[in-house]
């Protein structure tokens, strides 16, 4: 799995705090939603040439991460 970590940050001055993709005003919430409404890796990376293949890798790793922990677990 890759190691998000490195490329997704929270900065409270920035986009109010919302997670983003190495620092820029990009956030993780606009990538998902590029990709929800079915913009295609290729498609973003023409779009916005400042991000990556490993940017957008690290967007759905957050995401998946995030979406882990906050899962509740049936007792």
């Amino acid at each position: 799995m890759i190691d998000y970590r490195q490329r997704i940050t929270i900065e409270p001055g920035k986009r109010g705090g919302q997670a983003v993709v190495r620092g820029m005003r990009i956030a993780v919430a606009d990538v998902l939603g590029w990709l929800a409404e079915g913009m295609s890796h290729a498609e973003i990376l023409e779009e916005f040439p400042e991000l990556t293949e490993e940017d957008i890798r690290a967007v759905l790793a957050y995401a998946a991460d995030r979406q882990r922990r906050t899962a509740i677990t049936p007792a």
